[in-house]
């Protein structure tokens, strides 16, 4: 809707135009409408034909949604594994979304063994770039000891963060470590949270 009149129809049929020629956005752009029947009546099987399409061409966010399909088992079999497959590679072109993903399927032992080491891995590259979701549950990991040593400083500190990004569980975990903290260790995690900047 921008400069004209907002039009699904209209926007379906010039990115099917595109997604013929071999356009990977348009092709993406078409795997959104069928997820939302915008212009088009809701077909999961669609969305997923213009997603794989897209995701062979290297579109991150088609990789990414291809993944959560396979995970979700929405208009194909459930399958962790080709779920982590497209997932793998919207991660290596730092997908945050996908990042995390990653690190839920090793924290679960979904379709790989449970590894709470390669867990935290994956929310630690999510949470550095600023994902919310990384943030609270590489928290989880530091306050757990899970994948990494136990340290309520950096517990405190990326919830902190998250909860700055509207996670209210991130604030209520934050606002109970604070107890078993002393008042040093509570300044210390504060600092790192004000000096912290996301990773490009």
């Amino acid at each position: 809707g921008l400069g004209v009149q907002q039009d699904y129809v209209q926007a379906r049929q010039w990115w099917e135009k595109a997604a013929g020629r071999g356009d990977a956005q348009a092709q993406a752009h078409l795997g959104w409408l069928y997820v939302e029947g915008k212009g088009v009546p809701q077909s999961f099987d669609k969305a997923i034909h213009w997603f794989r399409l897209a995701a062979q061409h290297g579109v991150v966010s088609a990789q990414c949604n291809l993944g959560w399909f396979y995970f979700q088992g929405k208009g194909v079999s459930k399958d962790y594994t080709k779920a982590r497959q497209w997932w793998v590679k919207a991660a290596a072109q730092g997908d945050t979304q996908a990042q995390f993903q990653l690190g839920l399927l090793y924290a679960n032992g979904q379709s790989v063994p449970q590894n709470h080491t390669e867990a935290a891995r994956w929310y630690r590259l999510a949470a550095e770039q600023g994902n919310e979701q990384g943030q609270y549950n590489l928290g989880a990991r530091y306050y757990k000891g899970e994948g990494v040593p136990q340290d309520y400083v950096h517990a405190y500190m990326w919830w902190n963060l998250a909860s700055a990004q509207g996670n209210e569980q991130a604030r209520k975990d934050r606002d109970s470590v604070a107890l078993m903290m002393t008042p040093v260790q509570i300044a210390e995690a504060q600092r790192l949270a004000r000096e912290w900047k996301p990773k490009k």
